[in-house]
């Protein structure tokens, strides 16, 4: 039975409910991998670096300062000695109505346990965060007059006390207990430091705050004398001091930080705007967005570029693809990572490997434009891959390239969705400054590796400047690619939450701006309930995207104006005919004798391409666009290219003798093999585009002589599967994992700690100590051993009672292992039971059970 006060922090575990089990495992999933058997075993593994270093990092801000007063607190420290050291002497309100909350969180994570009058940081979190020389306590406080004089002589101990108005001890521990009774009165100190020269003091101010360590020469000043004669400086090496913590806290007024934080950041100041203009705006962001990945697709119909050997894109490419997006080089990474990760463009896999589209590409441009954009952003959120890192260098110092390794990072779905859920957290329509979400962000993750500050000289000037601050965090950086992605996918409308937005993060008004109580680990949505909020957001989306059309206004200067977005069949016979010149609300195609021949070369007649004109135009066919099609057309086809190496076929033979006396044709090294058949010396595809540069209009044909109809779906990649996002850490257990993992732990302890009758006194047996001999003392938890006689008749009486017992068991595979069970019945060599361990009815053969004992009384 556990005591009225806890010694350990398992004893602590075992006066917690069934639910405060469960909150713990749930705030520490690391604990559950495998799952403990006892609480013995949980305490031990919640005390491991690894584990509490995670755990450290999911706090909040306050609660990571109330850590870190705990951790230069007396230990035990009473609640009202913390108090005292978070709000200071004068006292704060905020502080005061916040530290039940933040004491609260650190107990339901098990970083500190016991009871208000004895509170305890597990000893691994007091490692981490309490100062030493090597790594300074974000407090800024040194260590205490005893940790700082230990191994100082005995004499120069009385030679403080002296100089300090003291009278001389006895022993060095009572002369150490009195400097540090001195530095704790503030009535005391106040009354030495007004005789404190004024030189002494502001050395004494520039320490305060920390870092506590300074420097001093081999025969330092009068001021610093008279602070180090009195042990408010104490040395730490030949030419170090260090501030003690008891003075620093006077000075301080009591209070271990500078500035407490019990109060997120406010998410202002805010700006309000119409929520359907919000929509709107990022309808319109989200048709531009669909519009994009589909002309990268388009791009790389045909293939696209190769894959570096070290995998990604190169810098080339990225820029050429950007070119064509017409975008920069830091946005065309994310609409390619953007793609990637939703599965429409992949490698091939291929010994000369290239990127290109995949077959599910396919799919996707033929679903309605909500449902398209349902696929991005469904791809997005879980997203690890971080496309802003394109460019920078890795820790190697290559640079990071687009579609390549090394870009995941796994905080980035966490600092995604918090970034989202914050903005939904506003009235519809509203929006803050990026610069007030960053900061609500930081408080609630602060940032635990930023670089030690440099020890500060304690001679140097007062107004000496601050070192340089540290880079921006990872945890910022995500945050604003996170707002800008937004926008551009039109999730956001001008920096606030669409309603389609709100839909997408499964909110259902349940989403709140205050942190929890822990500091719990990010739950992201499970596939069937992401499916669900994707398809709710599409659905809201779907009536604020502009209806495609079926029809476009041909113009006299051999220009198409389509209105609006067109229908995709339009659409796609359109960008063969002719070349889009601008984008915005309305596109506008250029047709020119280029364009016409690809049409032509797709396998489209004159009479065709005339009629889809006339069908899909609100005006008629200009008569230059007429004359331009059938000129076109008149002289395609005349000429003919194949593969011999490569020949040219003509039955026009003064056509040939014209490209024969053509000097642009020198570079295709032609000769005229017969009157209408002329050879070159290079392949089809660079003879093709050789006489289409000197303004003639060939076309390919096959062995057969058929004209060889290019198509613009002729490559894609075998099928692929969308990258998988890289974990952060192990995963959030389910409630049926919880459930059974507490009830798992809970008879693994009862079994573990289970108090069991005396054996009964009996004659001497071989292998029994003699009767009055106890035999060696039994470690508590140890297996049981008894005899295979008395194991089948302490299992029959214990059929015949219904009680349990406690046995020792070894499976199959020599695992040894502690349980509680309730025998049902005894028969073939095999005991039947209900096992309190696995809670379900087992079988085990009696020769694996090693020993069993009844338990007490009161032990169930």
């Amino acid at each position: 039975m556990t005591t009225a006060t806890p010694r350990t922090l398992a004893e602590e575990l075992r006066t917690r409910s069934d639910d405060g089990l469960t909150e713990l495992l749930r705030a520490r999933p690391d604990l559950l991998n495998p799952v403990p058997g006892d609480l013995t075993q949980l305490a031990t593994r919640a005390g491991t670096r690894a584990s509490v270093v995670r755990a450290v990092e999911r706090l909040d801000t306050f609660a990571l300062q109330t850590a870190e007063a705990l951790a230069v607190a007396p230990d035990p420290c009473p609640y009202a000695t913390l108090a005292a050291l978070m709000a200071g002497d004068a006292g704060d309100e905020a502080v005061a109505a916040a530290l039940p909350r933040a004491v609260a969180a650190l107990r339901a994570q098990a970083l500190v346990w016991g009871p208000d009058d004895r509170l305890r940081p597990v000893r691994t979190a007091r490692e981490l965060l309490a100062p030493s020389p090597t790594r300074p306590s974000p407090t800024g406080l040194g260590p205490t007059v005893a940790e700082a004089t230990a191994g100082m002589s005995p004499g120069r101990l009385q030679e403080l006390l002296v100089a300090a108005g003291l009278p001389a001890t006895h022993d060095p521990v009572s002369a150490v207990a009195a400097l540090t009774d001195l530095f704790c009165d503030r009535a005391r100190m106040a009354a030495l430091l007004d005789a404190a020269p004024a030189e002494a003091v502001a050395v004494l101010d520039k320490l305060v705050w920390g870092p506590p360590y300074g420097a001093v020469t081999d025969r330092p000043a009068a001021p610093l004398t008279w602070l180090l004669d009195r042990g408010l400086l104490l040395p730490v090496g030949a030419r170090n001091v260090v501030l003690p913590r008891e003075a620093a806290l006077h000075l301080r007024a009591g209070r271990a930080h500078r500035v407490p934080e019990p109060q997120p950041p406010a998410l202002d100041p805010v700006t309000a705007r119409d929520p359907q203009l919000v929509d709107n705006a990022a309808a319109s962001q989200a048709f531009t967005a669909l519009a994009t990945v589909e002309e990268l697709l388009k791009e790389w119909d045909l293939g696209g570029p190769p894959v570096l050997r070290a995998g990604g894109l190169s810098i080339r490419d990225l820029r050429r693809t950007a070119t064509a997006l017409d975008t920069t080089e830091q946005l065309a990474a994310f609409w390619l990572e953007l793609a990637y990760a939703a599965g429409l463009i992949a490698s091939d896999g291929e010994a000369d490997e290239r990127y290109a589209t995949t077959p599910a590409a396919e799919d996707w441009l033929h679903l309605p434009d909500h449902e398209r954009w349902a696929t991005l952003v469904a791809a997005w959120l879980p997203a690890t891959r971080t496309p802003g890192l394109v460019g920078s260098a890795d820790a190697k110092g290559r640079a990071l390239a687009a579609l390549g390794a090394h870009l995941d990072r796994s905080p980035a779905p966490e600092v995604r969705h918090r970034a989202l859920t914050l903005l939904a957290t506003l009235p519809p329509g509203t929006s803050v400054p990026e610069p007030a979400l960053l900061s609500r962000l930081r408080w609630e993750r602060p940032l635990r590796a930023a670089a030690p500050a440099a020890p500060a000289s304690a001679a140097a000037p007062a107004d000496a400047p601050a070192g340089p601050a540290p880079a921006e965090d990872l945890r910022s950086r995500l945050a604003q690619w996170t707002l800008t992605e937004a926008e551009l996918l039109g999730v956001t409308g001008r920096g606030a939450l669409a309603a389609h937005g709100r839909a997408l993060l499964g909110a259902d008004g349940a989403l709140r701006a205050e942190p929890p109580a822990e500091a719990a680990p990010f739950l992201p949505l499970t596939p069937a309930e992401a499916t669900l909020a994707a398809g709710r957001a599409a659905a809201l989306l779907a009536p604020l995207l502009p209806e495609p059309l079926d029809h476009v206004l041909l113009q006299a200067d051999l220009t198409a104006v389509a209105p609006g977005p067109l229908r995709r069949p339009l659409a796609e016979a359109l960008g063969m005919l002719a070349d889009i010149e601008s984008k915005g609300g309305a596109t506008v195609y250029r047709f020119t004798p280029a364009s016409v021949r690809r049409a032509l070369d797709s396998g489209r007649s004159a009479a065709e391409l005339q009629e889809f004109l006339t069908t899909h135009s609100r005006t008629p066919v200009p008569q230059p666009l007429a004359y331009l099609i059938d000129d076109v057309a008149r002289r395609h086809g005349q000429l003919r290219v194949g593969a011999a190496t490569a020949y040219v076929r003509c039955d026009d033979d003064a056509l040939l003798s014209e490209i024969l006396a053509d000097r642009r044709a020198a570079a295709l090294r032609l000769r005229r093999l017969a009157p209408t058949v002329l050879a070159a010396q290079s392949a089809p595809d660079q003879l093709l585009d050789g006489l289409r540069a000197m303004g003639y209009a060939p076309a390919a044909e096959s062995a057969a002589g058929d004209v060889l109809l290019v198509r613009a779906d002729t490559y894609r990649t075998p099928p692929r599967t969308a990258p998988a996002p890289a974990p952060d850490g192990p995963p959030p257990p389910d409630p049926t994992l919880l459930t059974a993992a507490v009830r798992a732990i809970r008879a693994g302890d009862l079994a573990a700690t289970a108090a069991r009758k005396p054996a009964p006194e009996a004659g001497p047996h071989p292998t029994t100590p003699a009767a009055g001999d106890d035999g060696p003392p039994r470690t508590p938890g140890a297996l049981p051993r008894t005899t295979s006689a008395e194991t089948l008749a302490t299992m029959q009486a214990a059929v015949l009672t219904g009680s349990p017992v406690w046995i020792g068991y070894v499976n199959a595979d020599g695992a040894a292992s502690q349980r509680v069970i309730a025998p049902v019945r005894v028969e073939g060599g095999y005991v039947t039971a209900y096992d309190h361990t696995s809670d379900e009815i087992r079988t085990y053969p009696l020769h694996r059970i090693t020993g069993v004992a009844e338990l007490a009384d009161d032990a169930v």
